[in-house]
């Protein structure tokens, strides 16, 4: 018997709790949302992302054009961190 009733309290004991933390979450005041800093969306200055994609656009024409391909090397260097291109060594076993 005794454990039936120790159920029992352990019961009302919890749904208090919840109860209790249910009115204080739903009585909560909400700060106001901050205001956003992030700049006014503006046209970059940078043509590479214009000419990428005029060079999708002329798909497979695109292999053989030189703008396109230089533009691809630029993007890569830039994705990959490269400030220009690696110097090639001269060999000096031809002296």
């Amino acid at each position: 018997m005794e454990g039936k009733v120790l159920a029992r309290i352990a019961a009302i004991v919890f749904v208090a709790i919840a109860i209790t933390a249910t009115v204080t979450e739903m009585t909560r005041e909400e700060a106001p949302a901050p205001a956003s800093t992030a700049p006014a969306l503006q046209p970059s200055a940078d043509p590479l992302p214009a000419t990428l994609r005029r060079c999708q656009q002329l798909g497979e024409a695109a292999s053989s054009n030189a703008d396109c391909l230089a533009a691809w090397a630029e993007n890569r260097d830039r994705f990959l961190g490269r400030t220009s291109a690696p110097e090639v060594p001269q060999r000096s076993g031809d002296q």
